[in-house]
């Protein structure tokens, strides 16, 4: 992720769009939770998941629907209502990744879907450690529209050009940077996907973006339509294909099967 600047202030927008968050982000696809196993040297059912800045629970969903007993950690008050919605059933606590609320090794996963980024590692990375029993793993993962394709390029490089508060990511997996120095089992993943959406749905996901979402309605309205006659521009039937490259980290921690 960009480091130029500390973005993590931006976190507290999400709020005000929980509702174009759950509708606009995109899922995850089933490899993800493939290759989340073999990374981790277990199965998903059974296992108790901490699933950390879990958002409105898109993924936390997903991990439950594989047979992990998950709980969705999220800081957020406007977050957690949309997850409470969205979610029924599934248990929320309030809390962030860098002082999570959870007993010494009382989880098997910690996960991150798409949240990593807005904790600080040198805090986060210990208390996962901590709440992980032995042989259990930190797993974090980003859905990344694919820059190599024209229309995604073009799209970073106007938000980029246009707001201060735009941010990307950065290379492939950097994340294992920030777990050396543990004693820690790494492995990684990339995986590539798409989905095919309307132009709506695309602005609708754009708006739940942190850059976009910390502008007040007037000033985010006139960057969102010029997203859009671009967009149409591109996909005039008004369909896109989003391309995805999807990025898995698991850090396994000493004590489990080989």
């Amino acid at each position: 992720m960009t480091e130029s600047r500390d973005y993590r202030e931006l976190a507290t927008s999400f709020g005000g769009v929980a509702a174009e968050y759950e509708q606009g982000r995109p899922t995850y696809p089933d490899e993800l939770f493939d290759e989340l196993e073999r990374l981790a040297g277990r199965t998903l059912k059974g296992a108790r998941v901490l699933d950390v800045g879990a958002g409105t629970g898109i993924a936390t969903r997903l991990l439950a629907a594989r047979g992990a007993e998950v709980v969705g950690v999220e800081p957020s008050p406007g977050m957690g209502a949309q997850y409470l919605a969205s979610s029924p059933g599934l248990p929320l606590v309030r809390g962030t990744g860098d002082e999570l609320p959870f007993h010494d090794h009382s989880a098997d996963l910690v996960t991150y879907a798409q949240a990593f980024h807005w904790t600080r590692a040198e805090k986060s990375v210990p208390e996962a450690i901590r709440v992980l029993r032995p042989g259990g793993a930190l797993a974090t993962w980003w859905n990344v529209k694919d820059g190599s394709v024209g229309w995604v390029r073009a799209m970073g490089e106007r938000l980029s050009a246009a707001l201060s508060t735009y941010h990307g990511y950065g290379a492939v997996n950097e994340i294992a940077g920030q777990l050396a120095g543990y004693d820690l089992r790494v492995g990684t993943a990339v995986l590539r996907w798409e989905r095919r959406v309307t132009v709506d749905h695309v602005i609708t996901d754009l708006t739940s973006r942190s850059y976009l979402a910390s502008l007040a309605p007037e000033e985010r309205a006139p960057l969102l339509a010029v997203e859009r006659e671009a967009l149409l521009a591109e996909f005039p039937d008004g369909w896109v294909i989003e391309p995805y490259v999807l990025d898995l980290t698991v850090a396994r921690t000493p004590g489990g099967a080989a």
